[in-house]
């Protein structure tokens, strides 16, 4: 019954290390595109920007449970959770820097055209930066695996 409590104990502290990240990676995003994020998703209904912050979310879970893995060879308890808080603070990093640099690369502002919405459907460039953090996700997490 201990290994139970010690288990669920540790699952708690892994899951609040990954939630700093994940609200680290709402910050970096909300910094990238323009508009308040939470207000441009949950009051103005933007799908474009719901595409980006569900790509970037899901992303951060790969890094996250990669990180996780990682740090069970390690050495303790504490150890393994700052290194899951490293390694997803830098998968953070890397998806921001990504996506910044993929924006200069394209015409126009990418983070203004990934919030254009037709009121049907988000404009295509949101799907593609959705689909950058999710790649940005997979090299971070081998890297760190």
């Amino acid at each position: 019954m201990a290994e139970i409590f010690e288990s669920a104990g540790t699952a708690l502290l892994y899951g609040l290390v990954g939630f700093v990240v994940m609200a680290a990676g709402f910050i970096a995003l909300d910094l990238v595109t323009p508009g308040k994020l939470f207000h441009v998703v949950w009051s103005e209904r933007n799908r474009g920007a719901a595409v980006l912050l569900a790509g970037q979310t899901l992303a951060i879970g790969l890094v996250i449970e990669e990180s996780i893995r990682a740090s069970e060879s390690e050495q303790g308890l504490g150890h393994g959770l700052v290194s899951t808080l490293l390694y997803g603070m830098a998968g953070v990093v890397v998806m921001t820097v990504i996506s910044l640099i993929v924006g200069l690369l394209t015409p126009g502002r990418l983070g203004a055209a990934a919030l254009e919405d037709d009121g049907d459907r988000p404009h295509p460039a949101a799907w593609v930066m959705a689909a950058t953090y999710l790649g940005a996700a997979f090299m971070v997490g081998a890297a760190v695996s």
